[in-house]
């Protein structure tokens, strides 16, 4: 659940984008009332996916998309547009104002200039011809300079700039590191505060494991960090360790090639991951039995490994059977979503609770989450006199 401080909400990422889906539908709702929108806030330590979740809520949702890194501008003009004048013509009685570059041509068609001019502001390029219905990211907006943040407040506050306004059902979001002094930002006043909704990402090791297998990260690595979510910190976030662990993904045995990989972790994660990811190689803990495996090879062959893996009474590793259920779980939820789910797998699910491999509770929670997820694909759970029970518990 999300965690309230003076300040700040912490949210994971399923509950980030549970927020924003709602900001999202509740400016709608203001923007049919004539009232401004919302704009928010992501506020997250560097490289913990604060822009891969926007972009993926954009494309989920269906809405254009255009990134902003501001500390990256360096013309006001190319953030906010370029200042023209214009003259206000007339005809039929129905007077408009045109630019100063079209006003001769509107002389030719027979308008009437009023003799009023003024200085205006076109639309940057950013925005020109964008159709209804998007996302507007300005990335890391806290490390731009203090002149592009007093530029985008009128934006933020009401979607606006002096003469030109973001197409209807368009979103702001603002992603910004900590002022925390780990970073090299600006503070943001009271009074700029006030102007949109801020929460805080923070990094969740059950959110990372199943984007991890959503996004095809080795099964190997996916077990490591599922052992060690504490190496992910301020240091080490999580986009190194998606870089490390792509550089090795290649690597068909890793034992084969610790020279290596130790070499590549400590360019990428440090030290302290490296050696622990090292230990995890020598204790043959990277040649767990895949998720995929445990529900296509034999069923004695994957109880007595599974047994063999989490062991029992004073031997229980009670690290290995969590971390093997909760890839047991996503690799269900992947796989649902795109293939139907057949009696055998429901049948070995049954197996993998009735015959003692794991605690109860862990048993209650695979199972729980399993038919949770996609209900629709696992509804034949229930006629199973094991399973009911811990999904009626």
């Amino acid at each position: 659940m999300a965690k309230k401080s003076k300040d700040l909400v912490y949210v994971n990422p399923n509950e980030l984008k549970t927020f924003l889906k709602h900001i999202i539908e509740n400016n709608r709702f203001l923007q049919e009332q004539g009232k401004s929108p919302v704009s928010i806030e992501v506020i997250g330590e560097s490289g913990i996916g604060k822009t891969s979740q926007i972009i993926q809520l954009a494309k989920e949702e269906n809405l254009h998309f255009v990134k902003l890194n501001l500390a990256q501008i360096e013309e006001i003009g190319d953030l906010v547009g370029f200042p023209i004048r214009q003259f206000e013509v007339e005809m039929n009685n129905e007077k408009s104002w045109v630019d100063e570059h079209a006003f001769d041509e509107y002389m030719k068609l027979g308008y009437k200039s009023t003799g009023l001019n003024r200085m205006s502001y076109c639309p940057p390029e950013w925005i020109s011809g964008k159709e209804e219905g998007g996302i507007l990211l300005l990335d890391d907006w806290n490390r731009a300079d203090v002149r592009f943040i007093q530029a985008v407040m009128e934006l933020i506050d009401r979607q606006q700039y002096i003469s030109w306004t973001l197409p209807k059902n368009w979103h702001i979001v603002l992603t910004a590191n900590p002022d925390n002094g780990d970073y090299l930002v600006n503070s943001i006043d009271n009074a700029q505060k006030t102007r949109f909704i801020s929460v805080n990402l923070k990094f969740d090791i059950d959110c990372w494991g199943k984007w991890a297998e959503e996004n095809d990260i080795d099964g190997r690595c996916i077990n490591f960090l599922l052992m060690h979510p504490e190496l992910v910190t301020t240091d080490v976030n999580s986009r190194s360790v998606s870089m490390f662990f792509n550089s090795i993904s290649s690597i068909k045995s890793f034992d084969d090639s610790l020279p290596l990989i130790q070499m590549i972790g400590e360019g990428s994660v440090g030290s302290e991951f490296s050696s622990l990811f090292t230990m995890f190689i020598n204790n043959k803990l990277d040649k767990m039995i895949t998720p995929e495996n445990i529900f296509k090879q034999d069923e004695k062959y994957v109880l007595t490994t599974l047994k063999s893996l989490v062991g029992k009474d004073s031997k229980y590793r009670a690290d290995i059977a969590s971390t093997l259920s909760t890839r047991v779980v996503n690799y269900l939820d992947v796989f649902s979503k795109n293939n139907p789910v057949e009696k055998d797998i429901i049948n070995r699910i049954s197996k993998l609770v009735t015959e003692e491999i794991f605690t109860t509770d862990i048993c209650y929670n695979m199972v729980k989450s399993i038919y949770n997820n996609n209900m629709g694909k696992f509804k034949t759970m229930i006629m199973d006199k094991e399973l009911v029970k811990y999904i009626m518990k």
